[in-house]
């Protein structure tokens, strides 16, 4: 799924396809915001959206076998919640 199609899912919930996109984009824009500043966005029965912090290290490239320092960097995250867990097995 998608999400052209969520936002036909969520539409048919909605009063109209207009609204639902708007639901579904802001849903999103918020995410992305609060992980944005570091906040931890902890939806109950689905999951938690982080960031995490990736300290520096050292890496070897593959084609030549030299090290190399990789700088330290940060990553979205999300951890399924157990009833999300639950409902994919």
């Amino acid at each position: 799924m998608n999400k052209k199609e969520l936002i036909e899912v969520v539409a048919e919930k909605a009063n109209s396809k207009k609204e639902a996109t708007e639901l579904v984009n802001a849903v999103f824009e918020t995410v992305i915001a609060e992980i944005a500043k570091g906040n931890v966005v902890d939806i109950a029965g689905f999951g938690k959206f982080e960031v995490k912090e990736k300290a520096a290290r050292t890496g070897v490239n593959p084609a030549t076998g030299e090290k190399i320092k990789i700088a330290a960097s940060k990553a979205p995250k999300f951890k399924a919640a157990k009833a999300l867990k639950d409902a994919c097995k």
